[in-house]
């Protein structure tokens, strides 16, 4: 087993859904065999305005062949592994390169880095970690016992040489923290629903980060399964009496008992708001499930 980088771009012609499968040619298929049972760091050249750098992990369950499409291979991502990065990672900082294995012995970029897919040493791999999932204190829950948890329970954000804190990326508490983070952060900390932005006196957020898919429901924790809700909306959209279309129209369902009230507490346009880039917007396949699994219509 190896840690790898995989090249994935927005835009990318291939078969990808990072949270589940990752698309690629013959040419990578020992490297990516490698990484099988371990885990990968996805990567978007920052070639473009807007692209990424390093911006999630995942593990890699296994690979099959691509059924539809002779000498190409699926990865298959590990259900619940996948993980957008709270801090994207740039390529380099501070006028030093973050992944040091790309150098070669004059201490210049290798033709390595143009590789799709690539090993990735377990020093490199914990320090795109450790600063994509640094934490941001401003975005953290009001809760005081997960506060107190966080504190207690969440791994250190220090990695060993010689042995990798694998546990860390699995860890649910860190886990349900980055996400928070990071769809608190696409809706600019605003209620989707209500379009109300409301801050406490300590700087916190009054909304949620509710999974669209739940995880318990093998929902992935990708920006793209994630709303910003807050309290009293994410509890009926948990019950299912308020659900989205894929164009984001706000349906309420023939169950609620104050439809006038629920009205009132939608904002004006009728449909959620979206996140400010459009690559974080929710996917039809998420809001697919909701409507057919828990909306009721």
């Amino acid at each position: 087993m190896a840690f790898g980088v995989f090249i994935h771009r927005a835009d990318s012609i291939y078969d990808d859904s990072p949270a589940e499968r990752y698309q690629f040619p013959r040419q990578y298929l020992g490297r990516v065999q490698a990484c099988v049972g371990d885990w990968i760091v996805y990567y978007e050249p920052r070639r473009i305005a807007g692209t990424r750098g390093y911006f999630a992990v995942a593990k890699i369950t296994q690979v099959v062949p691509d059924p539809s499409a002779a000498g190409m291979y699926f990865a298959i991502i590990e259900p619940g592994s996948y993980l957008d990065f709270a801090n994207p990672v740039p390529f380099s900082g501070d006028g030093e390169v973050i992944e040091q294995g790309l150098l070669n012995a004059e201490g210049a970029i290798s033709g390595r880095a143009r590789s799709a897919v690539r090993p990735i040493s377990a020093r490199d791999f914990s320090r795109i970690v450790q600063i994509g999932l640094a934490p941001d204190n401003t975005l953290l829950t009001r809760d005081p016992a997960l506060q107190s948890g966080l504190q207690e329970d969440v791994p250190p954000f220090l990695f060993e040489q010689e042995r990798i804190r694998k546990d860390f990326v699995s860890n649910r508490i860190v886990r349900d923290r980055v996400f928070r983070q990071v769809v608190l952060s696409a809706y600019d900390s605003r209620c989707a629903i209500t379009g109300l932005k409301l801050i406490n006196g300590g700087g916190r957020a009054e909304v949620v980060a509710a999974h669209i898919r739940p995880v318990e429901k093998s929902g992935p924790d990708i920006v793209n399964n994630g709303i910003a809700l807050s309290g009293t909306v994410h509890w009926m959209f948990d019950r299912g009496l308020i659900g989205l279309s894929d164009d984001l129209t706000i349906l309420i369902s023939r169950q609620v008992n104050d439809q006038s009230g629920v009205r009132a507490m939608i904002n004006a346009s009728g449909h959620a708001l979206s996140p400010r880039h459009s690559a974080q917007r929710p996917h039809p396949h998420f809001l697919e499930w909701h409507r057919t699994e828990c909306f009721k219509n």
